[in-house]
């Protein structure tokens, strides 16, 4: 289920972070206490099919998540693009295999950000690890608003 906010959104348990891409669907995940956000390997994903969202739903079943944080890609003047749609279609797509809580926030930056976080990669690593990086990121900011606004 799309939740509006964080109002009904579990403050315990496991948590996913994705960072949707067309390609590449990066994903973090907290501890049970929502202290801790670990990378994950990110999940290969092709467009137009349901490799991707059934490989996330694999991942739900396998680390026993309570909710799920998606990164929405906004403009910069937080109207909506083609992206924004396919991510909001891939939440949808989602809801078919798991009836766990969704919830969006603006992702906006969260690469340059994820980016500033790895500095003393290689270049190669960093393209590598960037999209879970980037849930990372996303996944972290969302537990920090949570417990800002409904704790």
């Amino acid at each position: 289920m799309i939740l509006a906010d964080f109002k009904d959104f579990p403050s315990q348990g496991r948590l996913l972070g994705i960072d949707w891409g067309a390609r590449r669907i990066g994903v973090a995940i907290s501890d049970a206490d929502q202290g801790f956000v670990f990378a994950r390997e990110r999940i290969e994903n092709k467009p137009w099919s349901r490799i991707g969202v059934s490989a996330v739903a694999d991942l739900i079943s396998a680390e026993n998540i309570a909710g799920i944080v998606i990164g929405l890609p906004l403009r910069m003047d937080g109207s909506e693009s083609e992206t924004t749609m396919a991510v909001r279609n891939f939440a949808r797509e989602l809801t078919t295999y798991t009836n766990l809580p969704i919830v969006f926030v603006e992702e906006n930056l969260t690469s340059f950000e994820a980016g500033d976080s790895m500095v003393g990669l290689k270049r190669g690593k960093i393209n590598e690890n960037i999209d879970s990086q980037s849930a990372k990121v996303i996944l972290e900011n969302a537990i920090a608003l949570m417990k800002r606004n409904f704790s």
